[in-house]
């Protein structure tokens, strides 16, 4: 399989498949674009094996060209072959098949939310995806619903495409309950959150998570409520922007940026919050609404994550960032239903997410009968 990098959020997956089959995983870039992940940190969880393509021209947008795919392949001899998305890395895979190169089956994985599989971004990707998916004999995608759309649009057989969402293991991310109930407790008492409704946010800021807008939206709602504050873990390009209209709203004590973190650091963030909210007005996935169902926080979420099948009426509820009016009449039913952060104990927090194993069993079975 390859893939562009490794991120935390795809460990557990990978390493389940790694159960599955004699996998090895061929990432494109030392790192996931536009972040700063401890990757040998992130090596020593993974049980599969792995190796780096890193020769070749690297584009804007994480697009790349890699030399040496043929030598790895005849070196590994795999029987099925991934490549990610409509890129280069699957396009040269189809270019080598279609030649006579190599005989293997080849598959892709796409990170399409329905969203993104109605409205193609880029008229390239619109006929790449069209020249691909009829010669991929897989696909591999994140929800049904995207399933569906391409059985239907492109005639594709049930057993070519794969379900394989981005979830992680509650048990993984959950394991050291002293560790993240201290980190927690230091946030707590740093930021005087105890008797406080904590909204959360963790991600980029960037224009596509929708942060300014939401701010812009739901400042009056911030202001009205003594108990509530947003807490917005992360950086990224649009950190001055959004200070600025902290500022200019007057809301210096209802918004908190602590920065940046990862591993336990990041996940005490979710154990210290009441609830938490996506407002992305594109996302293909978003496996930052799973890390918060894993810690039990109920999520205010985007309507146009791909994620947002994940949440329920149990669990949480939609809105449209891109509405005023649908993000402050659904932020004002949401934050009723919010506890205020009282003693720090995960054990109060049970998951909302269920063992992801059984449906990727399930799914990615389907290679052992084409």
């Amino acid at each position: 399989m390859f893939h562009p990098a490794l991120a935390p959020y795809r460990i557990d997956q990978f390493n389940a498949m790694g159960e599955l089959f004699d996998l090895e995983v061929v990432f494109i870039f030392d790192n996931v674009r536009d972040h700063k992940f401890d990757q040998q940190k992130l090596r020593s969880q993974l049980h599969f094996k792995h190796s780096y393509l890193l020769n070749g021209p690297a584009g804007s947008k994480g697009r790349a060209i890699r030399y040496g795919m043929l030598k790895t392949i005849r070196r590994t001899n795999p029987d099925i072959i991934f490549g990610y998305e409509f890129s280069f890395t699957t396009q040269y895979l189809l270019l080598l098949k279609g030649l006579g190169v190599i005989k293997q089956k080849i598959g892709s994985t796409i990170d399409d939310s329905i969203d993104i599989c109605h409205h193609v971004q880029t008229k390239m990707r619109y006929y790449a995806r069209k020249y691909s998916v009829k010669r991929l004999d897989y696909l591999v995608v994140l929800s049904r619903e995207v399933a569906q759309f391409y059985q239907t649009s492109f005639n594709l057989k049930g057993n070519q495409l794969i379900v394989s969402p981005i979830l992680q293991a509650p048990e993984r991310l959950r394991a050291d309950r002293a560790k993240l109930e201290t980190i927690a407790g230091g946030y707590t008492k740093q930021y005087d959150l105890t008797g406080k409704k904590v909204l959360l946010f963790v991600g980029r800021f960037i224009a596509e998570k929708g942060l300014a807008g939401f701010i812009e939206h739901v400042y009056p709602i911030l202001l009205a409520h003594a108990d509530l504050v947003l807490v917005l873990v992360g950086e990224g390009q649009q950190k001055e922007t959004i200070k600025n209209l902290v500022e200019n709203h007057a809301l210096q004590n209802k918004v908190i940026m602590p920065g940046r973190f990862e591993g336990e650091e990041l996940n005490a963030w979710y154990l210290c919050a009441s609830g938490f909210v996506l407002p992305s007005t594109f996302e293909p996935f978003g496996a930052v609404v799973n890390e918060a169902l894993i810690f039990g926080l109920n999520v205010f979420c985007s309507q146009y994550a791909g994620a947002s099948y994940l949440v329920t009426q149990k669990n949480g509820l939609l809105f449209d960032p891109l509405s005023e009016e649908s993000t402050l009449q659904g932020l004002r039913k949401f934050i009723d239903l919010l506890p205020t952060v009282k003693t720090i104990d995960l054990q109060e927090k049970p998951s909302l997410m269920a063992s992801f194993k059984e449906e990727l069993i399930s799914e990615w079975g389907k290679l052992s009968y084409t």
